[in-house]
């Protein structure tokens, strides 16, 4: 594993289309956090979903860091290179009874729920009941479809600060239950692979989109089952599409128009609380990362 003594970032696009401008929040800020801490600052693919992966999307996207002046420091790593490390991750989570395979479709989790006379929001993900758990039976005589992490209620009520958000809170029992490891399609879920990949690049800082701050409790989780370091968390800003939605490539955001690079990195800066730089590119970097304000002691973690 590499050593986290020094500080080490990542920024972690899904090449699932070209970058946006909500991409490029994420991708500067974490590289100003880098820069800011003299620290290295390494571009992961993370392409774990094949399904959602558009050919060639991992070459642009890497071309259009490059014209922003975000180059990786180091060489960049596929996550779909990687399975067997997710899978010795798996298999030392089976090996301390903390994961279980479930044979429960979609249909199966809705009908339990509804049963149990319980409702989820619309567009919210359904807190899995439990059924598959060996202590409820197990997989009586269903077929294997996935693998889950099993939560501990003991230990479910996650305590994080986040450099920006401030202290979080989050019981992943209740709100997320026992959530997939491996999909029944055979893909390794994002959340087994971001905590293998993170502590095997000896990441020690996390900067990424706050869409994915609910994500943090669940690997945190993975991270002290399987003995890992915490990272610290930074989450960006979402930039908002015109329907008030977060700009994404599901909703038809549009591809980073980089004709002028600085021009898309000024949005970006004025995204995060940066002043706007009208300068050479070079020169427009080093003044944000003067200015960054993120720093580790500025937020105290909740007791």
């Amino acid at each position: 594993m590499v050593s986290s003594l020094l500080y080490r970032g990542r920024f972690a696009p899904s090449p699932t289309g070209p970058l946006h401008a909500g991409s490029l929040v994420a991708a500067l800020a974490s590289w100003l956090d880098a820069r800011a801490h003299g620290g290295s600052w390494i571009v992961r693919i993370e392409d774990v979903d094949t399904t959602r992966c558009v050919p060639g999307a991992d070459a642009f996207i890497l071309q259009q860091l490059a014209r922003c002046g975000l180059i990786s420091d180091e060489p960049v790593l596929w996550q779909s290179q990687r399975g067997a490390l997710y899978q010795q991750a798996l298999d030392a989570l089976v090996g301390t009874d903390q994961a279980y395979p479930c044979g429960c479709s979609r249909k199966d989790i809705e009908t339990a729920l509804q049963n149990q006379g319980l409702s989820r929001e619309r567009h919210q993900a359904a807190v899995y009941p439990g059924t598959c758990r060996p202590e409820r039976g197990g997989l009586q005589g269903k077929a294997a479809r996935a693998w889950r992490f099993a939560v501990n209620p003991a230990s479910a009520d996650l305590r994080w600060a986040d450099l920006r958000l401030g202290p979080q809170t989050q019981n992943v029992a209740t709100e997320v239950g026992d959530f997939v490891l491996k999909r029944a399609d055979g893909l390794w879920a994002y959340q087994l692979a971001v905590v293998v990949d993170d502590a095997a690049q000896g990441i020690t800082h996390v900067v990424r989109g706050e869409d994915l701050s609910d994500n943090t409790p669940r690997q945190i989780l993975l991270q002290q089952a399987l003995g890992l370091p915490t990272p610290t968390y930074l989450h960006t800003p979402l930039v908002m599409g015109e329907n008030g939605e977060k700009l994404s490539k599901q909703n038809g955001a549009q591809a980073l128009d980089l004709a002028e690079p600085l021009s898309a990195l000024n949005q970006a800066a004025v995204c995060l609380g940066l002043p706007k730089a009208p300068r050479a590119l070079s020169e427009a970097l080093a003044l944000w990362t003067q200015a960054w304000p993120y720093q580790p002691s500025a937020v105290q973690p909740p007791r």
